[in-house]
């Protein structure tokens, strides 16, 4: 049995207060031996967090009795080990990055479709199918058949729509992300710019992960997460990836003999573009992740 279960979350909900917010849910958190990352904005809450099975189910609660939360949904998932090092509770101006905190789904938004339906949907010819998350998470995995925006950060998305997509010709279109925030986002954003008919994928692929059985799955790889287990297999259990902390490269097995790889530091794709100050702080880095984890930090 796992020791530790991970609890990811969002909801677009309006938080004139925020500000107010951060200091007691990050009290809470602590107190409940809870670790992880929160993200408050006057749009809504955004989080992930881990600890046992009592702790999480008391944020949770905490969270769910304030009228703002009361429906608040997350996904869960386990690990034998702690994934995150501490508990941070921040303030934003957007609780996913967009550049465009004007755009809410508090105002307008795109059609869910929950996991049971998306394999349905995806399958039809005449809707496009587009990957809203960064190039390295895609290439980890995706969906058969999904574009890659090839993006580095969300706030490039808005790029990639006006260069490739036109709603005179591309009438539906299909999003998709990790937990669902950044797509349901980017539902916002199309309606805005014209289109008519966007979806997409609710409470994202960590849910049809959990919910379509991998024998009728369209998932082809792992997903990327944003904690210490890198990416999650079909079964939501951590998949043997290691992720190179400076381009987000995988690191394949014939890498890790290349004279040019080092572990925490750099890998064969980026050793040559790295400045020596830059190979200098990821080893101190490392060497500090090191320390820690011999003090059992």
């Amino acid at each position: 049995m796992s020791s530790f279960v991970i609890a990811a979350f969002y909801k677009f909900v309006d938080l004139p207060d925020y500000e107010e917010r951060q200091r007691p849910l990050r009290n809470f958190c602590t107190a409940q031996d809870v670790k992880g990352s929160i993200l408050l904005a006057a749009e809504g809450i955004n989080g992930t967090i881990a600890g046992s099975r009592q702790g999480i189910d008391a944020v949770l609660a905490y969270l769910r009795q304030d009228a703002a939360f009361a429906s608040l949904t997350h996904k869960e998932s386990h690990a034998d080990f702690m994934p995150f090092a501490r508990m941070k509770v921040r303030l934003k101006q957007e609780i996913v990055n967009l550049g465009r905190p004007d755009i809410t789904p508090n105002k307008r938004v795109g059609q869910y479709v929950p996991a049971a339906e998306w394999n349905e949907l995806i399958s039809r010819p005449d809707v496009i199918l587009v990957d809203t998350r960064n190039d390295f998470e895609v290439e980890i995995g995706t969906f058969k058949g999904a574009i890659n925006p090839k993006v580095d950060a969300f706030n490039q998305f808005p790029d990639f729509v006006e260069q490739n997509l036109d709603p005179s010709r591309h009438k539906k279109v299909a999003m998709f992300c990790t937990g669902g925030i950044r797509c349901e986002k980017a539902t916002a954003y199309m309606l805005e710019q014209g289109f008519e008919e966007v979806y997409h994928l609710k409470d994202g692929i960590l849910k049809y992960l959990e919910q379509v059985p991998p024998e009728e799955s369209l998932w082809q790889g792992n997903c990327f997460v944003f904690d210490d287990r890198v990416t999650v297999d079909h079964h939501l259990e951590p998949a043997p990836v290691e992720l190179c902390p400076m381009c987000k490269t995988v690191i394949e097995p014939q890498h890790r003999s290349l004279p040019s790889y080092e572990f925490g530091v750099r890998c064969p794709i980026c050793a040559d573009h790295l400045t020596f100050e830059q190979i200098e702080r990821a080893r101190e880095k490392q060497r500090q992740l090191e320390l820690a984890a011999a003090r059992e930090e």
